[in-house]
């Protein structure tokens, strides 16, 4: 099993064992996939995989908007605790309501940033953003409507904000946080369907945000991370062509623990003569790499330590328990507190 999920599955089942922020029927093993496990909850419990603040009113946000939860029953997230889409949920809707704390988070990486705006139901960050139309193609089925966290490219996060030029810029986030992946070519899906076809047009296409000459050509892009990177690169570059959200700019931001060594592996074969991680190679991708940026999320989040804000202090709280990671910066490594591609 991989080193961080090893001991993130450990220190999950610790923390619901002993948290204040679980019930005494939530400490209880929880099924998955057919067997039981302690990082766990019980299925009917599974609420309690949220920031307590935020369960009510993000599975109403989730259910009004029909947004899937990975994994998840009854309009409830998934009862694993080491979920990712549960992570980003808890890091970034308690913050929601805070405009000023997501302005702390993003200057760093947009010095720009002037001010945050609403971007859903008056909030300032928004989940599984598919984007207003289907740009990229992908294949609808059923009644005709897609899906927000399911089958289509989804960003798990964006947020909106004016920068100091007056322009407006949109921010798509990918979360990672225990995810790894294997050198897995992913081009044929097991139905047949060659995936580089549903995408050419839009590769192929004057002004396409992926280089055209890169190493292995098109199909070295279908390796995870990077067949997620290249779908999201080309919806916020499809948004920005139509001024979605009334955006000049869209820019992919990718957010993911610096503790998750797993994670740096270079999966596509012919893209590892560029790069010893996903993140370093990706940029060299873009013909613009202005429009990607990356962040370790123990950085990203290290300046709301010190809020004065009473709500974020307590939500502090919670993600410093549950995710003690976050506040211990691994020294022996480069620090990766918030890489903007130029």
């Amino acid at each position: 099993m991989r080193a961080f999920l090893k001991s993130e599955k450990v220190h999950q089942a610790q923390f619901k064992a002993v948290s204040e922020f679980f019930s005494r029927e939530a400490r209880k093993d929880g099924a998955y996939k057919g067997h039981y496990y302690p990082f766990c909850l019980p299925l009917d419990r599974s609420i309690e995989n949220l920031y307590p603040p935020i369960r009510e009113a993000a599975r109403q946000y989730f259910t009004r908007h029909e947004i899937k939860w990975h994994d998840g029953r009854d309009k409830a997230p998934s009862n694993h605790l080491c979920d990712s889409q549960v992570s980003c949920v808890n890091f970034l809707y308690p913050l929601s309501t805070h405009p000023q704390a997501i302005k702390a988070l993003l200057t760093p990486l947009f010095p720009e940033l002037a001010e945050v705006l609403p971007i859903e139901d008056g909030n300032c960050v928004a989940f599984e953003w598919i984007g207003a139309s289907n740009y990229l193609g992908e294949k609808v089925t059923g009644n005709g409507t897609r899906t927000r966290g399911a089958n289509f490219t989804s960003a798990d996060a964006a947020v909106l904000f004016r920068a100091i030029d007056g322009a407006r810029q949109a921010v798509l986030i990918e979360w990672k946080y225990t995810e790894a992946y294997p050198s897995t070519d992913l081009r044929i899906a097991k139905s047949g369907t060659d995936r580089l076809g549903i995408y050419r047009r839009l590769l192929d296409q004057e002004g396409s945000p992926i280089l055209p000459q890169i190493p292995g050509g098109y199909p070295a892009l279908f390796f995870e991370p990077f067949y997620q990177l290249m779908r999201q690169q080309l919806l916020a570059h499809e948004m920005e062509k139509a001024g979605e959200l009334g955006a000049d700019r869209v820019t992919l931001l990718h957010v993911s623990p610096q503790h998750n060594v797993d994670f740096s592996n270079v999966t596509s074969p012919a893209l590892r003569e560029l790069g010893t991680s996903p993140t370093e190679v990706w940029p060299k991708l873009l013909a613009n790499p202005d429009r990607f940026a990356s962040a370790s999320t123990e950085k990203l989040f290290s300046r709301l330590i010190d809020t004065d804000a009473a709500p974020i202090r307590d939500w502090w709280r919670y993600i410093s328990a549950r995710y003690p990671w976050v506040h211990q910066l691994k020294s022996n490594q480069p620090s990766r507190l918030a890489t903007r591609s130029s």
